[in-house]
């Protein structure tokens, strides 16, 4: 019997450890980081192999060649974006485990405000410093968001010119890199309407994969704002429990003065008075 309820014991220990532990995951935190996460990968991943599509149909219907001196061409821009690319990844790993963290200090922080661990000023300031931070971010994925935009603008024109390849028979159109400043103005790269390279670009992999990854990398910017959003809104309520929790704190602190005091007050007078008396 004893053995029995010291196995119960230890279960109903552990099952009061676990709900403590999950209790104490700041949730909208998690989500937020997961969002994020998610975001990122798609957009990187996506990305850089869009880019990769896209060098691929420059050099093989538009016969567009690296320039052979080092001279900012098309490729060297889409070769520096591939290496943004790469920052953007490590950086926002490394952004959301440090955000995730901050979320679970500040849930600490409120709710063990009465125990050990005690707000600092340095707390405050490091919230504060995430929440503009965090909004800086924000606006640079707006931005991000809305550069991915332009090839998936470019890109849909040359898919909806070949998903109309019989309507615009006869017709005397042509894809010109020169109008988006892919190659420069003297160079004539055009890919036309009916000819063998149109047919051969259309039916290719490379031109709907293209399309379809830089679709994704859309979604994944636009993943990274939502992320970035419901970051500020965590933060900026985390921000409002603890300067609420401070006020607290500060109040706890000075009401535990006075009552000291006036237990000391108390304290003189009895011993005044017990000496008066004898």
């Amino acid at each position: 019997m004893e053995e029995e309820m010291d196995e119960g014991q230890t279960q109903k220990g552990c099952l009061e450890c676990c709900i403590k532990c999950l209790g104490g995951i700041p949730y909208p935190s998690l989500v937020a980081t997961i969002l994020l996460y998610a975001g990122v990968a798609l957009f990187c991943g996506c990305g850089h192999e869009a880019l990769s599509g896209t060098v691929t149909i420059l050099q093989n219907y538009f016969e567009v060649v690296r320039s052979p001196v080092d001279a900012l061409d098309v490729f060297t821009m889409i070769d520096i974006i591939k290496y943004v690319i790469y920052g953007i990844a490590s950086a926002f790993f490394v952004y959301g485990i440090l955000l995730m963290v901050e979320g679970f200090f500040t849930s600490g922080a409120i709710k063990d405000l009465y125990g050990d661990f005690k707000i600092t000023t340095c707390g405050r300031c490091v919230s504060a410093w995430f929440i503009m931070l965090t909004y800086i971010f924000m606006l640079a994925w707006l931005g991000v968001t809305a550069f991915t935009s332009i090839p998936v603008f470019i890109y849909f024109n040359i898919w909806n010119i070949c998903q109309n390849t019989t309507v615009l028979e006869g017709a005397t159109l042509c894809l010109d890199p020169r109008q988006y400043g892919v190659v420069p103005i003297a160079e004539a790269k055009t890919v036309c309407v009916g000819s063998e390279k149109f047919f051969k670009m259309c039916d290719s992999n490379e031109l709907n994969m293209t399309f379809h990854l830089f679709i994704c990398a859309l979604a994944g910017a636009g993943a990274a704002v939502i992320a970035m959003i419901h970051y500020l809104m965590v933060l900026s309520a985390n921000w409002a429990y603890v300067k609420d929790a401070c006020r607290m704190q500060k109040y706890e602190d000075i009401k535990s003065k006075e009552e000291q005091e006036l237990h000391d007050i108390h304290s003189t007078r009895s011993k005044e008075r017990l000496n008066a008396y004898t």
